[in-house]
């Protein structure tokens, strides 16, 4: 297990720390109004899709997916022999999710329920197991060995995001194309023929993400980000996580003392750039770059969901991507798009 030391330092004044605590209280406020206008914002928007989220009558059966990663990979395996529901919608974050009562409505009626596991939905986890219904329930990102990392005062958990290097996912499309075999085997030849050009890809993105990475001057390998959501990618593509706001869960909210340790951490390290990511507020990790002296990157990283639609991040292939240009660009590389070979 490795466990990335943080550096200890003193706030240099109370000042300081109260401008800190001053941006962290109207960082994160917001989110709790959020959490609560959020069921009834999202409420609106599906009942006017809420058709299609029911079995019709020419019998394909409905799969039901959590996160917008595991939805996105489904559907490209699945295709039109499916009806594909996922619960999450891009840009919302997994670890803080509020399930609405239309949530295990979609659990209850599905035919086959995919979710990420090791604990990164934890409120759709929850309803899920206990809903009454008949569905397989598969956690696809579970046949990835997980990462262990320390949480804080000796919790140890495993890290769920494993989609995070493009090998993991080659690694979950084929657990959704056996899982969708077993529900469908009569559409085991198209199931089979769809995994088998989307896992070609997936190795000629893995490939293209380390040439790429490669570019990058090797004392710049060093990505700060605003939660610990990319430590898979960090060890597959060869660039060390120096430095996290938070940790694995959005769920945590970071104290002044902890804003300014990463200042001073970043000042030491001596990277070129820092990254916010789509899914939390950016308001901490900016004021960390502007405290450290550093640039912070002009492009989000995509962390717990791909983009909306028609955004650069909006499949996981894309996602990928767009994140690897990201990191390229901002530390010093040099950016040569993905053309992955049909």
């Amino acid at each position: 297990m490795e466990v990335i030391p943080q550096t200890e330092v003193r706030t240099s004044s109370q000042t300081k720390a109260q401008k800190l605590k001053t941006i962290i209280t109207f960082t994160l406020v917001p989110r709790l109004w959020l959490g609560m206008l959020l069921p009834f914002t999202l409420l609106s928007c599906t009942q006017t899709n809420s058709s299609r989220n029911t079995p019709k009558a020419d019998g394909k059966p409905l799969v039901v997916a959590t996160s917008t990663i595991i939805a996105d990979l489904a559907q490209d395996v699945g295709k039109d022999e499916i009806k594909l529901t996922g619960i999450l919608k891009p840009g919302t974050d997994p670890h803080v999710y509020e399930p609405r009562p239309e949530d295990s409505r979609f659990l209850e009626e599905a035919n086959l329920i995919l979710y990420n596991g090791y604990n990164l939905e934890p409120g759709l986890i929850k309803i899920m197991k206990a809903t009454g219904g008949k569905a397989r329930q598969v956690a696809v990102g579970e046949v990835v060995k997980p990462l262990q990392l320390d949480k804080g005062k000796g919790e140890i958990v495993p890290d769920p995001h494993v989609w995070g290097n493009a090998e993991n996912a080659r690694a979950m499309v084929n657990v959704i194309r056996d899982a969708l075999i077993e529900l469908s085997p009569e559409d085991k030849e198209k199931f089979t023929q769809n995994a088998t050009q989307l896992t070609k890809e997936l190795q000629q993105l893995d490939s293209w993400i380390k040439q790429e990475i490669a570019t990058i001057p090797p004392d710049k390998r060093k990505l700060v980000t605003t939660h610990d959501a990319f430590q898979y990618y960090g060890r597959g593509y060869g660039i060390a996580i120096a430095g996290t706001l938070i940790g694995i869960s959005t769920e945590e909210q970071p104290s002044a003392q902890t804003v300014q340790r990463l200042v001073e951490s970043v000042k030491k390290i001596g990277v070129p750039a820092i990254f916010a990511e789509t899914t939390i507020n950016p308001a901490l990790i900016t004021t960390v770059a502007q405290e450290a002296g550093v640039k912070l990157a002009p492009r989000q990283l995509y962390s717990d969901s791909i983009g909306a639609s028609g955004s650069e991040g909006d499949s996981y292939i894309k996602m990928m991507e767009a994140n690897t240009r990201t990191i390229v660009e901002a530390l010093g590389g040099k950016y040569t798009p993905f053309q992955p070979q049909k």
